[in-house]
């Protein structure tokens, strides 16, 4: 058994907020069916990400396919139907797929579903408990609404890139996106927790819902405790805050140090992480200044947050005394909080993430062995699933209109025949 067996969900978006939120249902048992456009002279088909490559899927026969490692890397547990919903008969067909769905998801611009009859109002006139999600840059309302979202506009838009980046005053300093969409992957997780909301008061009321979200919004709620600094007391006392390079809006020493190079002469860097005065004074202990730790300006945090430009330079020298491995160990062994910073090579080699299994190989229609991250859920009594692979495209057109609607095989073959799937 899975958290969500039996939960039937209709997915139209595409790219990755929306793709991410019908991942994480998938991975926790609910049936997601991925409806894309179907392949024409003119159009390759499918979620525009099939084609964000390379990287490409290596086949086989050692030849790339047509299955980029970014659609890869938000579809798994999914099964793909194609439908042209711009063709009467295809809007007709996802009408028919409505009766039988809890959930519906999709990230079309704002009154594009309406044109296709496909808009919440009209869904809900076939499935009154049908829980509909839409997901757009901006809203369903508001004076952005007809804007199209894309996560960098967004990243910069609600503030982020603001933050993100060196400080303005030092060499390398101006705005900088994050290096993954991250207005796109927590909009998804959202999603995924409204629609779980949504999906508890249908089943007690019988009542369906239009769940609106945002990447803007989300965006703006991501700001967390710099949002929150600037509303209690940078807006009046007109501070806003900037960018802060790798250290800490509201915690010191919380940020990234140079240590001393490695053999060959490479610089090598850590993170360290001191959350508490308490761990402050353990650190102290191991870099040999316990007196810092009983300096008044430094004793407890809000003095070191005040005295950051003081203390920094001089942990500075004390962090490059000694080498990255040396400094994990005492740090460790200390129970002060620090890391390494690793590329994605070291990531999945270490042995930790080996350990919680984040890497899941999955068969493919077009490969043996694909290695995929895995879900980060550990659930003990209704584990993820990890039954499917990224679907290939209308790879479950029979499969799901024989199991949802008890289509027989001379309506397939008519569909297919009219192009509408």
């Amino acid at each position: 058994m899975n958290a969500l067996d039996g939960i039937r969900i209709l997915d139209l978006s595409r790219v990755l907020a929306g793709p991410w939120c019908t991942q994480t249902l998938a991975d926790l048992g609910a049936d997601v069916v991925k409806v894309e456009r179907p392949s024409s002279g003119t159009h390759p088909g499918g979620d525009d990400t099939r084609g964000w490559g390379p990287p490409f899927l290596c086949g086989r026969d050692g030849q790339d396919t047509a299955e980029a490692a970014y659609y890869l890397g938000a579809n798994r547990n999914k099964r793909s139907v194609t439908c042209d919903i711009a063709h009467p008969e295809g809007q007709a067909l996802i009408r028919e797929l409505v009766g039988h769905a809890h959930v519906f998801v999709e990230n079309y611009k704002v009154g594009d579903m309406a044109r296709y009859g496909l808009d919440f109002e009209s869904l809900k006139a076939i499935n009154p408990r049908l829980v509909y999600c839409s997901i757009t840059g901006f809203g369903q309302t508001g004076p952005y609404k007809e804007r199209a979202g894309y996560d960098y506009a967004i990243q910069g838009m609600g503030g982020l890139m603001s933050i993100t980046g060196e400080r303005d005053d030092l060499p390398g300093g101006g705005p900088q996106k994050v290096g993954v969409a991250v207005a796109d992957l927590f909009t998804g997780l959202y999603a995924t927790v409204a629609i779980q909301a949504a999906l508890r008061h249908a089943e007690r009321t019988g009542e369906g819902q239009h769940i609106d979200m945002a990447l803007l919004d989300t965006q703006v709620a991501m700001l967390a405790n710099l949002g929150a600094n600037y509303l209690v007391r940078g807006k009046a006392d007109g501070k806003v805050p900037g960018r802060a390079g790798n250290a800490h809006a509201n915690i010191v020493p919380y940020q990234v140090f140079e240590v001393a190079p490695d053999a060959n002469g490479q610089p090598q860097h850590l993170i360290l992480a001191v959350g508490n005065d308490g761990q402050f004074a353990k650190f102290c202990g191991v870099a040999g200044r316990p007196e810092l730790a009983t300096d008044e300006r430094f004793s407890r945090n809000q003095n070191r947050v005040r005295h950051r430009d003081t203390l920094v330079p001089v942990l500075e020298v004390i962090m490059k005394s000694r080498g990255k491995a040396d400094w994990l160990a005492a740090l460790e062994a200390a129970k002060v909080p620090c890391g390494a910073i690793n590329n994605l090579a070291e990531v999945f080699a270490d042995p930790h993430v080996q350990h919680r299994q984040m890497v899941h190989t999955w068969s493919h229609p077009l490969a043996d062995a694909v290695e995929l991250v895995a879900s980060p859920m550990k659930l003990s009594v209704t584990p993820v699933r990890q039954d499917l692979p990224p679907p290939l495209l209308g790879e479950h057109n029979a499969q799901v209109l024989t199991d949802w609607l008890g289509a027989d095989a001379v309506r397939l073959s008519e569909l297919r025949r009219r192009g509408i799937v």
